[in-house]
């Protein structure tokens, strides 16, 4: 796999079946390797152990309505008091970020009401804070480090 925009992991890894598997530590199996996936274990790692947030606060592939439709996000981050703080949309390093990637995100958020959103292809990621009293949002350069 690729080298991506965020630090390196020691990750566990299976082979199996002409199939390499990666060790999810939030799902707690192994899982099909894949360029989406990839990044998705980087950005989980990179929440644990630089922004401290607890592997009991993180949602991994969970399914949600949308506009009803099922659909399944790529991770959500719970605060303290169980209010979702951040949804983060991953993308494949190949995968461009477009409008259509924002508009993805966007939609999911209108059921799940996070604070901040974040969207990552491994190489680039792009942070917004959401205030919906004012119902705006803005981008910022990083997300908050989890509030004990």
């Amino acid at each position: 796999m690729n080298q991506l925009n965020l630090p390196s992991v020691d990750f566990r890894f299976k082979n199996s079946e002409n199939k390499t598997y990666i060790f999810d530590i939030i799902r707690k199996k192994f899982v099909i390797l894949q360029a989406e996936e990839w990044v998705r274990q980087h950005i989980v790692h990179y929440l644990i152990h630089y922004k401290n947030y607890p592997k009991s606060h993180i949602n991994v592939e969970k399914k949600l309505e949308v506009n009803q439709m099922t659909r399944r996000y790529d991770i959500v981050v719970f605060d303290k008091n169980g209010g979702i703080e951040l949804l983060v949309e991953c993308k494949a390093p190949t995968v461009e970020i477009t409008q259509e990637v924002f508009d993805q995100i966007a939609r999911y958020n209108l059921s799940l009401k996070s604070n901040y959103l974040m969207v990552s292809n491994g190489l680039k990621h792009y942070y917004c804070q959401i205030n919906y009293e004012e119902e705006k949002y803005s981008f910022t350069p990083e997300i908050p480090d989890f509030k004990a």
